[in-house]
């Protein structure tokens, strides 16, 4: 079944930190009016704080790999990419800016302490993978063959 023009007209029209700005902002609206997570507060407060090293980690060896080739990082334009990126972090995700992003909203719904809370970093793996990471594969699979296509035989898209 062919999939309608709407749905890929939001093929990269949406930078992923929006996402997951606006997901974040849903998951602080859903938050009171969702079941409460009984925890001890250091607990919470520990997870979050790794969760947020974690993802920042992710973030910024996959901006620094970025870097280091002289690449664009600019997710709406994956055309304008001069270098498939592999080497370090590239070596265990193929989108470790979007993991970390994932790991922010995590740490989110962990310091928020709602279960509703927790379909933020749900539904911005489901959005980020069809809506941006999908198109980005097309283009660079057409941009960099059969070294893209042997990439992601050896390397997740996730995790």
């Amino acid at each position: 079944m062919p999939e309608s023009r709407w749905l890929s007209g939001l093929e990269l029209k949406l930078p992923p930190p929006a996402v997951a700005l606006l997901l974040g902002a849903a998951m602080w609206w859903l938050a009171p009016h969702a079941m409460a997570l009984e925890w001890p507060s250091a607990l919470r407060a520990g997870l979050a704080l790794a969760l947020v090293v974690i993802g920042g980690s992710f973030d910024m060896a996959g901006l620094w790999a970025f870097h280091r080739q002289r690449t664009t990082v600019n997710p709406l334009s994956p055309a304008k990419s001069s270098s498939l990126v592999t080497g370090g972090v590239y070596r265990l995700t193929r989108n470790p800016m979007y993991v970390g992003m994932a790991c922010f909203l995590l740490a989110w719904a962990v310091w928020l302490g709602a279960l509703g809370a927790f379909l933020g970093p749900l539904v911005f793996i489901a959005y980020i993978t069809r809506f941006q990471i999908q198109p980005e594969e097309r283009v660079l699979a057409t941009l960099f063959g059969t070294a893209y296509t042997d990439y992601t035989q050896r390397v997740r898209r996730w995790l």
